[in-house]
């Protein structure tokens, strides 16, 4: 019989803050300049570029975070062959998610232009299926594989296997980009494997962290730790960067002005992420969970409602957000059929400036909100299986 366990309001919290800076990405995609890109230093400036760049925290959060929640599913009682079970079928669920739902809100068609993307929900759902392999080995086995992804993948950037099926799977794998059918791009493999599922494995295993002092309250050094443990991943992200010693294969240089060489410094690679993109997104994560064990607020507490139902956010926002580009597209004389498109094929005249995309970030958040409270409602009042893969 599984034991009942109780939530731990901290990861929910964080969950719930990255879904909502996740909308804010998605709404500068679908409803920013299409002709501006944020890295791109011609063209964006120090707003554009950070408001991008906070976004960067979303998913190496949350695919660290499904691994530690993988940890506590397992805590309340249930055997490995249950946990193994759950990651299974969860992840064949994310899988097929991602080439269904996820694609045709990104797309709103399936025509010329359609190419499926294999983005985030994709990563999740391979990652849980490895790690329901991963979780019968011991926890130091799957902290060094973990470790060895993370750290150690970088030293591979130089490799490129000739065309066949060698570079689809390296591809798939380690540097993401197109994967063809003779000379047809299928398919557009933007989140590789090798780092993420390092997260993934490395969420899992501080796990026993949130499970072993989870009911002793105002009692646990667990946030100091945490907190601590984020400090040094930050610091060790500022190291390696401002000698560019290892991590990332687009050295930071001084440019004309501080704007830009600040800009320069934090642009590092996310696809596929380097080492230091992840110290430089997980540190700040592992603070801000720390910190949100010590912390009770009203926007606290609307966090947590959100991290709870992160699945009917993600899914439903993508459609929403696309929805208003079509409106958009619209007002300014943009036929629709142009917008039906996933965003980079926009029209270069479309969008709207940076401080609005801030204000329909917070409609979108807010209109969100008493859904997600509803549906997290609906998940605790029940104990329906297949509400856990929602």
């Amino acid at each position: 019989m599984t034991q009942q366990i109780k939530r731990l309001t901290s990861i929910d919290m964080l969950r719930g803050l990255v879904i909502v800076i996740m909308a804010l990405d998605h709404v500068r995609d679908m409803l920013g300049v299409s002709a501006v890109r944020p890295t791109d230093f011609e063209d964006a400036d120090a707003p554009l570029f950070f408001t991008r760049w906070i976004t960067h925290l979303c998913a190496p959060t949350f695919i660290f975070l499904a691994g530690t929640s993988a940890f506590l599913y397992g805590a309340g009682g249930r055997s490995k062959v249950d946990v193994t079970r759950f990651l299974l079928t969860r992840g064949v669920w994310l899988i097929f998610v991602e080439l269904t739902l996820v694609n045709l809100g990104f797309h709103f068609n399936i025509g010329a232009t359609y190419l499926p993307l294999l983005q985030v929900i994709w990563v999740l759902g391979v990652s849980m299926i490895i790690l329901a392999v991963l979780i019968h080995l011991p926890t130091s086995g799957i902290a060094f594989i973990g470790l060895a992804m993370i750290a150690g993948h970088n030293i591979l950037d130089t490799i490129q296997p000739a065309m066949g099926e060698a570079s689809i799977a390296w591809t798939l794998l380690h540097v993401g980009g197109f994967i063809t059918l003779g000379d047809k791009p299928v398919i557009y493999a933007l989140y590789p494997l090798i780092p993420w599922v390092g997260v993934m494995a490395l969420g899992y295993v501080i796990g026993p962290l949130f499970a072993s002092d989870r009911f002793v309250e105002g009692q646990s050094n667990r946030p100091r730790m945490l907190v601590l443990t984020g400090l040094v991943m930050t610091l060790g992200f500022v190291v390696l960067r401002y000698w560019n010693l290892y991590g990332d294969a687009n050295p930071w240089q001084t440019q004309i002005s501080i704007e830009t060489t600040v800009v320069d410094f934090f642009n590092v690679t996310k696809y596929p992420p380097s080492l230091m993109f992840l110290l430089m997104t997980l540190g700040p994560a592992m603070m801000l969970l720390g910190w949100f064990e010590r912390v009770e607020s009203i926007l606290g507490n609307a966090l947590v409602t959100i991290g709870r139902v992160p699945f009917f956010f993600y899914v439903l926002h993508l459609y929403v957000i696309h929805g208003m580009a079509l409106g958009l597209g619209v007002i300014q004389g943009i036929p629709v059929s142009q917008t039906a498109v996933a965003f980079p094929f926009y029209p270069k005249e479309f969008g709207v400036s940076l401080p609005v995309i801030y204000v329909f970030w917070v409609a979108v958040v807010l209109a969100f909100y008493p859904a997600c409270r509803w549906f997290a409602g609906v998940k605790a009042r029940r104990r329906d299986w297949w509400l856990s893969y929602l």
